[in-house]
């Protein structure tokens, strides 16, 4: 059988019984189910391998030495009281059993039992467990949106991706490297991981690497003190000292001198930095978020890039998808960069229709959201006097070569669906009237398109 012909693993699921011969029964079982299964002859090898989060379930025997399911049951409660664990139970067990389950056990089977059970049970208990962490992941990411400060705006995989990425790191003490393309919001995602992280309280500290004139940098970087070169009249705080506490976002990075980065990769290393014309040396306590919008791996193989500073900053890379690569995002941000330019402007919006709003969706968006942006603000300062045809061609005949007719159906739909949802603020009612739809069609439409009506209110 090929690898694409294997059949996708289920699980996993941890199966605990001090009984060699039941343990390779059970696993025998499972396995022929596709479930991905460890078994093991103690409780204490399962308890040091699970953690917060964990995606399987637990079945395991009540009976066993050392400890004993129902002790089983509390440790694994202590680390996640939402996992499932599926007790077996001989016919004196039943009574302890049905305890259990009133104190958090997802369900019990009693020996001797049939594989169909066997099967059913643990089915049941994985479906309820990926909808478990399911739910908690919305929650996350809805405490995320609705905290105060910056928002990473979208609902296709490719952002669901990014954000999960994130929320993965938010308060980890490493430095991050973020590769995107010009005008993908580098900077966003950078003080998105600032704001929600718990170095929010202190500052975040943003420097341009290539902005910056090269007999500059370093004191914009490290500071310096007065007299320790010519003009420098008084000492100066530099980016790294003003920093401390918090987050220092080094953007466009390859841009940086050869020069420099020898001196920042000591930094970054030693987490000490001196003044220029000072001895002394400042400890720091800051995340570093560089940004670059180019391969570092391959500009350091060409000797333009410092290649010992490259796998330092290396350690959790972040890559943030280009808006052709979430196109169907766009709905959803040029109705908030419209109504951010329309408060900045003190403009009306005039809704856009959706054979305009497809135009948009058949750009290929070379400029990122950046680019869409601009084009917002330019609607709504101009209105329908405003050029919404990005570039000189809506799309290349590449890009369209790429849609099939059903799916550039799909996609002219899923259009016309979100334009309404805009226009009526979310409401289901009113978008039923325009859209001439019922309801249980609208809801399978949306459903269809992954659309949730409350991003649109």
């Amino acid at each position: 059988m090929s690898e694409s012909q294997k059949p996708e693993l289920r699980g996993p699921v941890f199966f605990i019984d001090d009984e060699h011969h039941i343990r390779v029964a059970v696993q025998q079982t499972l396995e022929l189910e596709d479930y991905e299964v460890t078994s093991f002859a103690a409780a204490k090898e399962v308890l040091a391998q699970l953690v917060d989060d964990w995606p399987g379930v637990i079945v395991s025997d009540i009976n066993m030495p050392g400890i004993d399911g129902i002790e089983l049951l509390k440790r694994v409660r202590d680390i996640d009281p939402d996992l499932p664990v599926i007790l077996v139970t001989g016919h004196g067990d039943i009574s302890m059993a049905v305890s259990a389950i009133r104190d958090g056990a997802y369900d019990f089977i009693e020996k001797p039992f049939s594989s169909d059970l066997l099967v059913d049970v643990v089915k049941r208990a994985l479906e309820k467990r990926n909808l478990t962490l399911e739910n908690r992941n919305l929650r996350r990411e809805v405490e995320a949106q609705s905290a105060p400060g910056p928002r990473i705006l979208g609902n296709t995989q490719a952002i669901r991706n990014l954000r999960r990425v994130i929320h993965q790191v938010l308060d980890a003490p490493t430095d991050i490297l973020l590769n995107g393309e010009t005008g993908t919001g580098k900077e966003l995602v950078a003080r998105y991981l600032h704001e929600h992280s718990n170095r929010r309280e202190k500052n975040f500290v943003a420097i341009n690497c290539g902005a910056v004139p090269e007999n500059l940098i370093e004191s914009e970087l490290f500071g310096h003190e007065a007299g320790a070169f010519t003009g420098a009249e008084k000492s100066r705080v530099g980016k790294f000292e003003y920093a401390n506490g918090g987050t220092l976002f080094l953007d466009e990075i390859e841009s940086m001198p050869m020069a420099v980065q020898v001196k920042l990769l000591r930094v970054i290393e030693e987490r000490m930095v001196e003044r220029l014309g000072s001895n002394n040396l400042i400890p720091l306590d800051l995340r570093i978020v560089a940004a670059t919008k180019v391969d570092l791996k391959e500009l350091s193989d060409q000797g333009e890039f410092r290649s010992d500073l490259f796998y330092r900053l290396n350690i959790v890379t972040i890559d943030i998808p280009p808006l052709r690569d979430r196109i169907d995002d766009v709905p959803l941000l040029f109705e908030h960069f419209s109504l951010i330019a329309s408060a900045r402007y003190q403009q009306e919006i005039i809704p856009l229709g959706g054979e305009r709003m497809h135009k948009l969706l058949q750009h290929d968006w070379p400029g990122n959201v950046r680019e869409l942006r601009n084009l917002a603000e330019r609607y709504v300062l101009l209105g329908d006097e405003a050029n919404l045809t990005p570039g000189e061609q809506p799309q290349t005949d590449e890009i369209q070569s790429r849609r099939t007719l059903f799916e550039r159906v799909d996609l002219y739909e899923r259009t016309l669906i979100q334009d309404a949802l805009i226009q009526n603020k979310g409401s289901i009612k009113e978008t039923m009237v325009v859209l001439g739809m019922a309801r249980k069609t609208l809801y399978d439409k949306m459903k269809k398109h992954d659309i949730d009506r409350l991003d649109y209110k």
